[in-house]
């Protein structure tokens, strides 16, 4: 796809999926941006024992962050899911495994001492280990990937209708087993599912909002209205209603994505979507730093101004530990090394392409 964002006839982007889209970086910038602030806002709160101000935004996303992400996820599927199984696995399993088990055992590094002080190292090496059967922390989004990506292959000659419906029965019945990998899947398929499913028909609602930028402003100025109101009745939890709102806010986003590549505005964001995955895997070390430091010296007295400070530096200081790795020839944090393909490296950019 060029950088408008034409579509081709078949309703997908011309160009390779390793493609830069403008409005998807856009979207994932917004997205992962949600979620840097999300783990931030909670964790202050909990940490100080009360709620700020940013306690309304993250409420206002919750029904739509993480099904936006998914949906998007699954978008370029189509391109590349009829792939033989070994490139298939190395591009959407071994590339998103690899970045899971170096960064546990980074987060590990960090958590373990104190988590040996409450028990004792032994407990310490048996969750460190139980962590490949359940995702730790905040990496559960790239544990659940690869799952999707391959149930979605092994079910590929299945109706689609039929796999989508049952997807959406999964969401709807409220699954909770304790088990995070289980409760997340049956929660989050039907948007991954649906990006993949229902690819050309989000391309062309793209194309219609850059097209018509005022009908898109109206629109999301409704969404924004009619979720807020939602979320603020409690209503936004309801079965049925938080499938609709998922998907509700997940075109939101993409419209808003579309409008800022349309304006060339905030590109902060586009860049942050470019780099989704370095932000994701990075954040939680500066967010958690930044957290400690402004709880414990007291400096800024308002918990909704130390969430807003804790979310910013979640995010510069991912990008940070990027450069710096990059600088000091750390790539492997970022970068799978040759190593770790199991089929042949393609050419370009690895980080995001296989997103």
């Amino acid at each position: 796809m060029a950088a408008s964002g034409t579509i081709a006839a078949n309703g997908l982007p011309r160009a390779s999926a390793a493609a830069r889209v403008d409005w998807v970086d856009y979207a994932k910038g917004i997205c992962i941006v949600m979620v840097v602030m999300m783990h931030s806002v909670l964790g202050v709160e909990l940490a100080a024992g009360k709620t700020g101000f940013m306690h309304v935004a993250v409420a206002f996303a919750k029904p739509f962050r993480m099904p936006d992400f998914f949906l998007i996820s699954g978008l370029f599927l189509p391109l590349v899911i009829d792939r033989d199984w070994r490139t298939y696995l190395d591009r959407k399993v071994m590339h998103f495994a690899y970045f899971y088990v170096v960064w546990v055992t980074i987060q590990f590094g960090f958590k373990a001492p104190a988590f040996a002080a409450e028990s004792s190292w032994r407990e310490v090496g048996l969750l460190y280990l139980e962590s490949f059967i359940e995702p730790f922390g905040t990496l559960w989004f790239i544990y659940l990937l690869p799952v999707f990506f391959v149930v979605t292959k092994l079910t590929r000659k299945f109706p689609p209708l039929a796999i989508w419906l049952i997807a959406a029965a999964l969401e709807t019945a409220r699954i909770s087993t304790g088990w995070t990998a289980i409760d997340e899947f049956c929660s989050r398929f039907v948007y991954f599912y649906s990006g993949y499913l229902f690819a050309p028909y989000v391309f062309a609602l793209s194309n219609r909002a850059r097209n018509h930028p005022a009908w898109a402003l109206a629109a999301l100025a409704a969404w924004a209205l009619v979720n807020a109101g939602l979320v603020s009745l409690g209503a936004s939890e309801w079965k049925i209603v938080s499938l609709a709102l998922g998907f509700a806010g997940a075109c939101a986003i993409i419209t808003m994505g579309t409008l800022l590549a349309r304006a060339q505005w905030l590109n902060f964001f586009r860049f942050c979507g470019e780099h989704s995955i370095v932000i994701y895997l990075a954040f939680f070390l500066p967010m958690a730093a930044t957290r400690t430091l402004l709880l414990r010296t007291g400096i800024i007295p308002d918990i909704g101004t130390v969430s807003l400070i804790v979310t910013i530096a979640g995010v510069l200081g991912a990008l940070a530990i990027w450069q710096v790795a990059l600088r000091l020839n750390a790539r492997f944090l970022f970068e799978r090394p040759d190593a770790f393909w199991i089929a042949p490296k393609k050419a370009g950019p690895v980080l995001q392409a296989a997103e």
